[in-house]
C-alpha cells in the first residue's frame, strides 16, 4: 500500500516551479519510502516514466553513464528499449533510484537538465557520505529535499483517522485543552504511533494486523540493515560507529543525555570520533542535537562541538533496538505504553520523540547545558531550544507527573528579555501555568 505522504506536495511543487530547470533529489534514511512515494508520483503525474534501481539496473545502463555521457540519444533509446517505455518530451520522468550506487548518474544531471527532454528525480540513501561523492562535481542544476519517517498525522492517516491532528493543532492554535475525553483519545493514538513508529512498513504490518509482534520483527530488520550498512559504507571508522549507535539508547536513558564516549571508549577523544558522528548524521539514521551556550537567534555561532546528545530518527526503532537482545514477548514497554502505564524509560521514548517531531518540521536541534559548577546553584538543563521568529523559545520534555521545572525557572530568569515563550511537552492536556505553555506531546509537531 502506497501511503499518504507529506513529501509528495514538495515533489509537486519542484514539478510546477522547476518546470524542467533542475532535477530534485530525494534523501533519506533507508527504508523511510522514497522509492514507493516517487514511483507513485511518476505515475500519476507522467504520461510515462522509467525508474532505474541502481542495486540491480538493466544491462547495459551504468555502462552507457559511465563510458558514453555525451552519448545521452543512445542512452534514452536504450531506456526505452530495456524499459520498454516510449518516452515523450517533457512529459516524461526518469527516476535514477539508489543513486549513491552509482555517482556518475547524479553527475550527469547537469547534462541531462540542460538536454531538457525530460525531468529527473534522484533518490539516495546515505547520499552525502565522502565514498559516494568525492570523485564527482554535485550538479548546481540540483535541489534537495529530506525525508523522514512517517510523522504522528501520516500515521494517523495510514490508520483511517482523518480528524485527530486536525482537532490537536486547533487547540494548539488557540491555546486551548482538548477536554479529557479527546485528549485521552488522541493520547492513546499518539502511544501507538511511539509504539511502532514510522517506518512505512512496520506501520502497514501494525495497520494490516494490529501485532505488535509483526511489527517489531520488522523494525528488528531495519536495524539489522542500518548495522550492515555501517559495515559495508563506513570503512575504518565502522567500528566507532557501531560503538556510538549501539550506545544510544543507553545514552539516552540516563539522567543527563549528553552523549559520552567514554561509554564507547575510556580513552576517547571528540576529534577522533568527529568523522564517525558525521557519518552517522549523513546516514540520517540518528538526529543529533549540539549544545548552544548563548541562547541567541544564530544558534550555531555559538555551538559547543564536544558536547552532543544522538536521538533514534524514528523512536519506534529505538523502542526496539532498547530491548533488541531480548524476545519481544519480553518488551514490557510495549504493554506499558498501550496501557497507559509507562515507566521504564519514559523520558528517553518522550524526549526523542520530541526530538524527531522538530528535525521533521525542518528545525535544527539545539539544547543549553550548563555544567554543575560545585553547589548546583547554577546548573541548567535545557532539552531543547527552539527559534520561533525573532525569539528563541526553551523547550522542557516531562514524562508523568513531573514536579517541578526549576532549570526553566533559572534560564528563563538568567535570559529574560532574549527569550520568547516557553513550552513543556508532557502527557497531560493544555494548560498555561506560570507563564510556561504545558502541551502534550503529541503537539511537537506544531512547533
Amino acid at each position: 500500500m502506497i501511503f499518504r505522504r507529506k513529501v509528495y506536495d514538495r515533489i509537486q511543487e519542484w514539478k510546477r516551479q522547476s518546470d524542467g530547470s533542475t532535477a530534485l533529489l530525494i534523501e533519506g534514511a533507508r527504508r523511510v519510502g522514497k522509492s514507493s512515494i516517487v514511483e507513485e508520483f511518476a505515475k500519476r503525474e507522467y504520461e510515462t516514466y522509467v525508474l532505474i534501481d541502481f542495486n540491480r539496473p538493466k544491462e547495459g545502463i551504468v555502462d552507457a553513464i559511465v563510458n558514453r555521457p555525451d552519448d545521452l540519444d543512445g542512452l534514452f533509446n536504450l531506456l526505452m528499449v530495456s524499459y520498454g517505455r516510449v518516452l515523450h518530451k517533457r512529459k516524461s520522468l526518469i527516476v535514477f533510484d539508489e543513486v549513491q550506487r552509482c555517482p556518475e548518474a547524479r553527475q550527469l544531471i547537469k547534462y541531462l537538465v540542460a538536454d531538457g527532454r525530460y525531468d529527473y528525480i534522484e533518490t539516495g540513501s546515505l547520499i552525502s557520505i565522502r565514498k559516494n561523492v568525492e570523485n564527482i562535481t554535485i550538479p548546481s542544476e540540483e535541489e534537495s529535499v529530506g525525508m523522514f519517517p512517517m510523522d504522528f498525522e501520516e500515521f494517523c492517516w495510514a490508520m483511517g483517522d482523518e480528524v485527530s491532528v486536525d482537532f490537536a493543532r486547533k487547540a494548539f492554535l488557540e491555546t486551548r485543552p482538548l477536554g479529557s475525553a479527546v485528549h485521552k483519545a488522541v493520547m492513546k493514538r499518539y502511544r501507538e504511533y511511539l509504539m511502532v513508529g514510522g517506518m512505512p512498513q512496520a506501520v502497514d504490518a501494525y495497520r494490516k494486523t494490529g501485532d505488535f509482534g509483526n511489527v517489531d520483527r520488522i523494525k528488528r530488520s531495519i536495524l539489522k540493515l542500518y548495522g550492515n550498512d555501517i559495515s559495508k559504507y563506513a570503512g575504518v571508522d565502522a567500528p566507532k560507529i557501531r560503538g556510538i549507535y549501539g550506545q544510544l539508547p543507553g545514552m539516552l536513558a540516563k539522567k543527563e543525555k549528553k552523549y559520552f564516549l567514554s561509554a564507547v571508549d575510556s580513552n576517547a577523544r571528540m576529534r577522533e570520533y568527529a568523522e564517525s558522528f558525521r557519518w552517522l548524521d549523513e546516514s540520517r539514521i540518528v538526529n543529533i542535537a549540539r549544545n548552544a551556550t548563548d541562547p541567541d537567534v544564530a544558534l550555531a555561532m555559538s555551538e559547543d562541538f564536544g558536547t552532543q546528545k544522538l536521538y533514534s530518527s524514528d523512536t519506534g526503532l529505538l523502542i526496539t533496538q532498547v530491548f533488541a537482545n531480548r524476545p519481544f514477548t519480553e518488551n514490557e514497554l510495549y504493554r506499558a505504553l498501550m496501557l497507559d502505564r509507562l515507566s521504564v524509560n519514559e523520558g528517553m521514548v518522550a524526549e526523542n520523540a520530541v526530538a524527531q517531531a522538530f528535525r521533521m518540521n525542518g528545525l535544527e536541534l539545539f539544547f543549553y547545558s550548563r555544567p554543575d559548577k560545585g553547589d548546583g546553584v547554577g546548573r541548567m538543563e535545557i532539552d531543547f531550544l527552539v527559534r520561533r521568529g525573532e525569539s528563541i523559545c526553551p523547550v522542557e520534555v516531562k514524562s508523568g507527573a513531573y514536579q517541578h521545572h526549576a532549570s526553566l525557572d533559572k534560564f528563563m530568569g538568567k535570559f529574560k528579555g532574549r527569550l520568547g515563550d516557553a513550552y513543556i511537552f508532557y502527557t497531560k492536556d493544555v494548560m498555561v501555568k506560570d507563564g510556561i505553555r504545558h502541551l502534550p506531546l503529541y503537539m511537537a509537531m506544531f512547533l
